[in-house]
């Protein structure tokens, strides 16, 4: 039998379970999304008559690997061959990011692989300018203030980025110049998450002044010339972009972070002939790239308890890029030559391990002083009611305690 108390109720919960579910669909939770992207054969590689290619296509998710005794394929979210453009990498991998961004997610994008995989072309490409040949990080940019023009004038747009290395295991801000640098560290707090303090921070109004940005940063990050690679990355590159939007008639402020991170390659000493300080960064590359896979690891296992995000600055950094509030793409960067065909081995299963870690992203909502008001209003009301309701129930309660129940037609 229904009641006035009753129907009163179901409207209140309803209310209720519809402001649950509003902040609940904020939420998302996904795997970290892994793209597979093969380099055509180098020189060294070519010039060998015995360097055979270890590598075939199934479909555009799924690559065999054939070499000696080892022969197992790996599924990815994309696997792209040798004669893939840098567009089609955007498009297919990473335009979505852009669009999470201004959803209000806060986005990463990883390139892993061997030293000499082109992880720093895939990121940046040959020229930032060129049309075909520029990398991803010109492309988002360029997206994202694509994205702005074509949006409402009712919102509020700031962009502000930064750019760093860790190199030696020491973070280096790469828009202040070697002589001016100051030594960074790693904090956290409520309203800022993890974050390095006293990062230089620029704000942009144009792909222009992302562009001048880039190239100031590129030019004071390490490189170092070795066997496999002429230009090898001896740190591992970061490229922030800091999206903040402002609805204007409302004052509600969506903020999303995206992490672009060109991880300097792995190296085995014996191929690369590195000596002196070049063999003392390929261990500390090593050395970094070892705590990201233990991280992975940890995350996947199924039995960790502990995560040792903290083994390394990298990983401290990239905390909530692996398994917390971020949509994560990784993209591995292997040859398909049987030159390297260990290598390439290990960066497939590291991308087959790292495709299991499951993220929960959430929108970074800041709502407006009245929205607050509007919803306290919501909850006040429906304590209220549940209040008025409890003691009703007290009352019927202690009628029945006392022999005395009401009649039916009055039960709550």
């Amino acid at each position: 039998m229904s009641s006035p108390y009753l129907e009163s109720l179901s409207k209140v919960l309803s209310n209720t379970i519809s402001l649950s579910l509003n902040t609940a669909s904020n939420t998302n939770t996904g795997n970290v999304k892994v793209i597979a992207r093969f380099r055509p054969e180098n020189e060294q590689e070519l010039s060998d008559p015995f360097a055979s290619q270890v590598v075939t296509f199934s479909s555009n998710k799924t690559v065999n690997f054939k070499s000696n005794d080892t022969t197992c394929s790996f599924t990815f979210d994309r696997v792209f061959s040798q004669a893939s453009t840098q567009l089609e990498i955007f498009d297919y991998s990473i335009n979505q990011t852009v669009n999470d961004l201004f959803k209000g997610y806060n986005g990463t994008i990883l390139a892993y692989g061997q030293t000499g995989s082109g992880k720093t072309y895939t990121m940046m490409g040959k020229d930032i300018e060129d049309i075909d040949s520029k990398g991803l990080i010109p492309r988002i940019t360029e997206r994202i203030f694509e994205y702005i023009v074509d949006s409402s004038s009712d919102i509020e747009f700031t962009v502000g980025v930064s750019y760093m290395e860790i190199y030696m295991e020491q973070i280096r801000d790469l828009l202040v110049s070697p002589r001016s640098q100051a030594k960074l560290s790693i904090h956290e707090d409520k309203e800022n998450g993890i974050y390095v303090k006293g990062l230089k921070k620029i704000y942009v109004s144009s792909v222009d002044d992302i562009y001048d940005v880039m190239r100031q940063g590129s030019e004071i990050r390490v490189v170092s010339s070795t066997s496999m690679n002429q230009e090898s990355s001896r740190s591992h590159a970061i490229f922030q972009i800091e999206l903040t939007q402002r609805i204007i008639s409302s004052g509600t402020i969506k903020k999303g972070n995206l992490f672009l991170v060109d991880l300097a390659g792995s190296e085995k000493v014996g191929k690369t002939g590195a000596s002196g300080i070049v063999l003392e960064e390929a261990k500390k590359i090593n050395s970094s790239l070892s705590s990201l896979g233990n991280v992975i690891n940890a995350l996947t296992d199924g039995k960790s308890t502990h995560i040792p995000y903290r083994d390394s600055k990298l990983t401290r950094i990239l905390q909530e890029s692996l398994g917390g509030n971020s949509r994560t793409s990784l993209i591995i960067n292997c040859s398909p030559s049987k030159l390297n065909d260990m290598e390439t081995l290990s960066t497939l299963r590291f991308g087959a391990r790292a495709k299991k870690i499951q993220n929960k992203a959430h929108i970074n909502t800041e709502l407006s002083s009245s929205e607050l008001k509007k919803k306290v209003v919501i909850l006040s009301k429906n304590n209220e009611f549940h209040q008025k309701y409890i003691n009703q129930l007290e009352q019927e309660l202690i009628l029945w305690r006392s022999g005395n129940p009401p009649q039916s037609s009055n039960w709550l």
